[in-house]
């Protein structure tokens, strides 16, 4: 009873075997399918100096599989053979911008007549921000003037994400931009709180790299009229004619408008009358000045006649004297001297 157990168990076993046998067989001898190629990080950004894993691997053909990488038609590495259906990994550094791809893998084993190339594969390359550009159209602005604030970043791998700020406080939500475009901000001054500071922050995918501009700041313009530095100009040149006239009056008019007096009146002949002028009705008294000047000294005769009506004879009492005045030339009286 035991041995009519046994021998059936025996032979499944080896009915099963062959058929093992006979499918590996066929698998073997089947064409080689086109490799899957990936990478075995889960995203196909990199930065630079990263490292990355590639994968590839054909599921169908006679072993051995010879697996060959290329980045563009460039040969990475040697044929790396694989007797088992595990698939082969190459790893690669990202040194520079040339290393994002395109990257793909070529299998091919003894049997089969061609070879099979797998899809291609690019990286994306996570470049960092630099440093944005806060700029404006204008740095004077008035009151209710409406202005735009411009942010960029010359470099750093798309998107790029902007926000700005007036002083600690954000004035918009993120603006996504692609390449070098600017993200753009309009604002409207609306009192001088508004004139600044102001600031604005890009980033990118990758992580702890957030960088800020520097400060921009409005000036208020001044309105329109008479300008303050027009006033302040004015002013001085008022002040400066005031002190300049203030200087030539005693020095140089009063002096030259006495010259002018004293010359007019040495011009005058004859006699003015001055009737009346002693207060005696029989006397009226007449003046001739005659004006003279020396090369030092400048003087007037001055001639004196005093007639007295005689009424009771009808004859006239002609009293003359004369003086001589002598002034200095600045004017000022020096002495009187009588001449006879």
């Amino acid at each position: 009873m035991l041995k009519l157990v046994i021998i059936p168990f025996f032979l499944l076993s080896c009915f099963q075997s062959t058929q093992e046998s006979q499918k590996s067989n066929e698998k073997d001898s089947e064409q080689l399918s086109n490799p899957e190629f990936g990478s075995l990080q889960k995203s196909l950004e990199v930065e630079i100096g990263q490292n990355v894993t590639l994968s590839c691997q054909s599921t169908n053909g006679s072993l051995p599989i010879n697996y060959t990488f290329f980045r563009g038609s460039q040969n990475l590495w040697p044929i790396i053979p694989k007797k088992d259906r595990n698939p082969a990994l190459f790893n690669l550094t990202i040194s520079s911008a040339s290393d994002v791809g395109e990257y793909k893998c070529k299998v091919e084993n003894r049997i089969s007549n061609s070879s099979k190339y797998s899809k291609s594969l690019n990286f994306t390359l996570l470049d960092p921000v630099s440093k944005p550009v806060l700029s404006t159209t204008t740095s004077q602005v008035r009151i209710g003037q409406n202005v735009t604030l411009s942010c960029h970043s010359e470099n750093g791998s798309s998107p790029i994400n902007y926000i700005f700020f007036k002083g600690k406080k954000s004035m918009s939500s993120r603006i996504s931009m692609q390449g070098k475009a600017a993200a753009v901000l309009n604002v409207t001054i609306n009192s001088p709180t508004d004139l600044g500071d102001y600031k604005c922050k890009a980033e990118n995918n990758i992580p702890n790299n957030t960088k800020y501009s520097n400060s921009l700041t409005f000036t208020l313009a001044e309105e329109d009229g008479v300008s303050y530095p027009l006033c302040i100009f004015l002013v001085l040149l008022f002040l400066l004619v005031v002190i300049a006239t203030a200087l030539l009056v005693p020095f140089l008019i009063l002096p030259w408008c006495k010259a002018r007096k004293l010359k007019s009146a040495g011009c005058s002949t004859g006699f003015v009358s001055t009737d009346k002028a002693t207060g005696s009705e029989n006397y009226v008294t007449y003046t001739e000045i005659e004006y003279a000047k020396s090369e030092e000294l400048e003087y007037a005769n001055i001639r004196i006649r005093k007639e007295e009506e005689d009424r009771k004879v009808n004859m006239r009492a002609d009293t003359t004297v004369v003086y001589s005045d002598v002034i200095i030339r600045d004017g000022t009286q020096q002495g009187k001297f009588p001449l006879r």
